[in-house]
């Protein structure tokens, strides 16, 4: 198995990246949630219902649970927990929610685990290898290195 990436070109303007190329991620289809049971089904003695009913169950939970100011820990998967965006005031005492949050997302931090030489490793990272995606049209120019 293999990540596909291809190459984009930084665009910006005056800054260290500018004009120089990176990989980027690209997925190669979307898996849903019913057909992850579908798989699922198959590798183990649970049903497809019975492995919707739970993740339809646990999705509800954790929103619970995070709203509520917890972090929700999945073992051998990772972490869950609400992030805020806020912009700061001049004093602890004139911070207000109205004014200074500007609003939230959910923070997913993986678990690790260590490999055979001690390295810390992200849960969905083992293994994992880079391929370039066949399709790529940059074409690539050979330059010296600075």
């Amino acid at each position: 198995m293999s990540v596909f990436f291809r190459l984009h070109q930084d665009q910006s303007v005056g800054t260290k990246r500018s004009g120089k190329w990176y990989a980027r991620a690209v997925p190669m289809s979307t898996i849903n949630t019913r057909q992850l049971a579908e798989i699922m089904q198959r590798n183990c003695t649970v049903k497809k219902a019975d492995i919707l009913a739970v993740l339809d169950e646990l999705v509800e939970t954790m929103r619970d649970q995070m709203q509520d100011s917890k972090r929700v820990k999945l073992d051998g998967f990772g972490s869950f927990k609400i992030g805020l965006n806020s912009k700061g005031a001049r004093t602890a005492k004139s911070f207000t929610v109205a004014d200074h949050i500007e609003g939230m997302h959910v923070v997913f931090t993986p678990e690790r685990t260590h490999d055979t030489a001690g390295n810390r490793v992200k849960q969905f990272l083992q293994g994992v290898k880079c391929e370039e995606l066949p399709e790529n049209k940059v074409e690539k120019e050979v330059q010296p290195e600075p």
